[in-house]
């Protein structure tokens, strides 16, 4: 395959940026510390911003910078000078949703490329025909269409790119316009402030002429009704790859380093193997493992094939997974078979660790039989959160692997 598909991860600040690179990812989107919608992500000012997109463009990688607020009037002074400085700063394009914003991207930095939120809903050809002639290079497609949907936008509209997200939460609503959060905390969630009040436990009344109020519950503790699954679309990447579909993107800018670790791996890997395989390319069920190692709600592909695939969690708002983040790899002496790592979860001698790497380290395990702190001296029950330990081990680490352990 000649033009391969980018890997696009989230970012919340610089660490996790290094981590998605690490493990695999082609490009990164981020948030400043304004006019973006995850106002509760770590964000990068404008000095670490230029850091970022210097670290990522030495790397040969990618940055997107998320603008995607609905904005007030209010907003577009500081929306022209942020536009002017990403476009100097060249990243590789802003995210934008908002009309206006596009319009002024445009007008005030016509060198930065503009690719089109989900926000904006561009669910048909004409749309993003539309959005095309307004200087949009990309378009990121709403969740809510299905394959063939996203396959006739890209035969119709062909020279815009076509960006879909794979994997990651989804709002209840249509594309995240969203009023829940608003209405219940006075927290917007269109100018970054969602409070997620999709996941809280309700009973719904639907209003009935003749009874009242009936209220729809599933048991005595009422329902998740508004509370969407996870979509995870790593089984259809030969058919997105076929649909058009120039990059995958992840969601989750406020997820742990530990879920972006393991997310773009699994996909980074699956990815790899398309390449490989080619047309004799088969899913592999390990990816859909590894992707449920990490915590998440249960996964659906939702709309992709044609049909509402029971996208609600009825039962539980919770975010599981089968292994915790136990430790992160500092680095590896060799001659003494010795691993610097920096706790993050307990555990002991005796335990069973797994790696998770983009190496041939990937899923060793390592029993845990020595380990010291800094100074030499033994510790047998790890319990100090991000204490630097020595840990004797014949894998042969890298910096930035994780080290992980089976939940009980």
């Amino acid at each position: 395959m000649d033009n391969k598909i980018e890997l696009l991860s989230p970012a919340g600040d610089m660490s996790k940026l290094k981590t998605a690179f690490y493990f695999g990812a082609d490009a990164v989107y981020v948030g400043g510390k304004a006019l973006s919608l995850r106002a509760s992500a770590g964000n990068f000012t404008d000095e670490e911003l230029a850091a970022a997109t210097e670290y990522a463009h030495s790397l040969g990688k990618k940055i997107y910078v998320t603008v995607n607020i609905l904005a007030n009037n209010d907003d577009l002074k500081q929306a022209e000078c942020y536009f002017i400085y990403l476009e100097a700063l060249g990243v590789d394009g802003a995210i934008v949703s908002d009309a206006g914003l596009i319009y002024l991207a445009r007008t005030v930095a016509p060198n930065l490329p503009v690719n089109l939120s989900t926000q904006a809903s561009a669910t048909n050809s004409l749309a993003v025909k539309f959005w095309k002639n307004q200087g949009v290079k990309r378009a990121i497609l709403a969740r809510e269409l299905s394959l063939k949907s996203i396959a006739e936008i890209h035969k119709d509209v062909p020279d815009i790119e076509i960006e879909t997200f794979i994997h990651g939460a989804m709002c209840i609503s249509y594309s995240g316009r969203c009023l829940l959060s608003d209405y219940r905390t006075g927290r917007k969630s269109n100018r970054g402030e969602c409070v997620q009040a999709c996941r809280w436990n309700y009973e719904i009344r639907e209003k009935n002429s003749d009874c009242g109020f009936m209220t729809v519950e599933e048991d005595d503790k009422g329902t998740y009704i508004l509370n969407s699954k996870d979509l995870c679309l790593v089984d259809y990447i030969a058919e997105l790859a076929a649909a058009g579909v120039v990059s995958f993107k992840i969601e989750g800018r406020m997820k742990s380093e530990y879920y972006l670790a393991t997310v773009v791996n699994a996909y980074r890997r699956a990815l790899n193997a398309f390449y490989e395989r080619g047309a004799d390319y088969k899913n592999d069920p390990l990816f859909k493992t590894e992707l449920e190692k990490t915590a998440h709600r249960e996964f659906t592909t939702a709309y992709l094939l044609g049909e509402n695939d029971r996208t609600v969690n009825y039962d539980d708002s919770q975010s599981k997974g089968s292994y915790k983040f136990i430790a992160t790899v500092l680095g590896y002496d060799d001659k003494t078979g010795t691993a610097k790592i920096e706790m993050r979860n307990r555990f002991a001698v005796g335990s069973v660790l797994q790696v998770l790497s983009p190496s041939s380290a990937f899923n060793r395990e390592i029993t845990v039989r020595e380990m010291t702190d800094e100074l030499g001296v033994p510790v047998t029950d790890a319990k100090i959160v991000q204490q630097k330990l020595l840990l004797k081990t014949d894998v042969k680490l890298c910096a930035g692997d994780i080290l992980r352990m089976k939940n009980e």
